[in-house]
């Protein structure tokens, strides 16, 4: 088959989908790779580099989507790009398609083959680490007097006490701002709503961090002395209510920090709203509010060669065998399937965006084979199915 990697075009994204490592592996399993110019340039992946592992280095994204069979980029797909995506053509990104309707639309109506990359982690993405340890830095840069924060250093110094910094949701996000923050002195309490979780951490850090479980009334209790809130809650899209209300910011002193990494379009925290990187800052009720939505892409080397080395199976798989095999062989990649040839098949976009759609195991006719488990990839369902699906 013909690779296409893409340059993504979202404002503020430098990440790549392969690297020229991943190129070597593609190519020598028998496939063809054609490498959008300047594709990983800013990540510090020369042209040359990729004509060196195997690629054909390629003009323009049309020619790409013209002639590929597969493409993939990190982030979403834009409107740019809906009219060149072709029926059975395989695309593959962190579509987000449940907060993204015009996208879903498109894919949808150009009958290509999409899977979306964020549910297709069996154990974690490598950006959500990086989110969370990053995050946790532009948060310390958010809380510099410069920045309109309150001027705390993390650590303090000699008489002058360090930050307390909350940090909401214990999962991989989560943890790597813990990581970071703990390391440079802060005092950090972890919310979450697993204890078995916060037990865990707890004892990781040989009882240095405090927990505690995270509901409004828990969050309301210790925002007066919270110099920095961290959200790392993946909050369900269909929820009306927050974790954290305007209202509540008035709680905290002015010039304290939120970073939302998350960055939930509803999500946990009301006054949130997607920034990015060219002006990421904003203020609420006297709380400098940080919301850029695709922080790994500030890191974009480390955090290119970390997620291209996790997305190559997946890549090579589909290659390989073909997206029927491989949703039977993984099943976090079929629960990747997120449109196929005119199918919406991802549940969550369709609670959410009420459209019907079908489990790819019956689209695909599969469903009495001996397939791989894999937890669904969200708690929201639907039972809104195409009729010609309804047994």
């Amino acid at each position: 088959m013909r690779f296409g990697i893409l340059k993504d075009i979202k404002p503020g994204e430098y990440r790549v989908i392969c690297t020229p490592v991943e190129v070597e592996s593609i190519v020598a399993a028998g496939h063809e790779v054609w490498a959008q110019k300047d594709c990983g340039k800013a990540a510090g992946f020369t042209n040359e580099a990729y004509k060196q592992a195997g690629a054909k280095i390629i003009d323009t994204a049309e020619e790409i989507y013209a002639h590929c069979d597969m493409v993939a980029k990190v982030k979403e797909f834009m409107e740019a790009e809906y009219p060149m995506i072709r029926e059975n053509q395989i695309v593959l990104g962190c579509i987000h398609p449940a907060g993204h309707p015009d996208e879903v639309q498109a894919l949808l109506d150009s009958r290509c083959i999409a899977f979306t990359a964020e549910d297709a982690h069996r154990y974690g993405s490598p950006n959500c680490e990086a989110a969370g340890k990053q995050g946790a830095l532009f948060g310390l840069e958010s809380m510099l007097t410069i920045n309109g924060g309150k001027g705390k250093y993390v650590g303090g110094f000699a008489g002058a006490p360090g930050m307390n910094v909350v940090i909401m949701g214990a999962g991989t996000v989560g943890q790597g701002a813990l990581q970071v923050l703990h390391a440079l002195g802060a005092k950090c309490t972890v919310m979450d709503i697993n204890v078995g979780i916060l037990r865990t951490l707890s004892n990781q850090y040989k009882g240095s961090i405090d927990t505690m479980f995270c509901n409004q009334q828990t969050i309301a209790s210790i925002l007066p002395e919270t110099d920095m809130i961290l959200n790392c809650v993946k909050w369900p899209k269909e929820r009306k209510d927050f974790l954290i209300t305007k209202e509540m910011l008035k709680l905290m002193e002015p010039g304290s920090v939120l970073v939302d990494i998350s960055n939930d379009d509803p999500g946990a925290i009301e006054s949130s709203h997607e920034t990015h990187h060219n002006d990421p800052r904003y203020v609420v009720n006297g709380v400098v509010h940080y919301c850029v939505s695709n922080i790994p892409g500030a890191v974009a080397n480390s955090t290119s060669v970390a997620y291209a080395a996790e997305m190559l199976p997946m890549i090579l798989s589909i290659l390989n065998e073909g997206v029927k095999t491989t949703c039977i062989k993984d099943g976090f990649y079929r629960r990747a399937l997120t449109c196929y040839k005119g199918y919406l098949t991802h549940e969550e976009t369709s609670a959410l965006q009420q459209r019907p759609w079908v489990r790819p195991e019956t689209l695909l006719d599969i469903e009495n084979v001996n397939l791989d488990p894999a937890p669904s990839a969200t708690v929201t369902r639907s039972n809104l199915f195409y009729p010609e699906f309804v047994k």
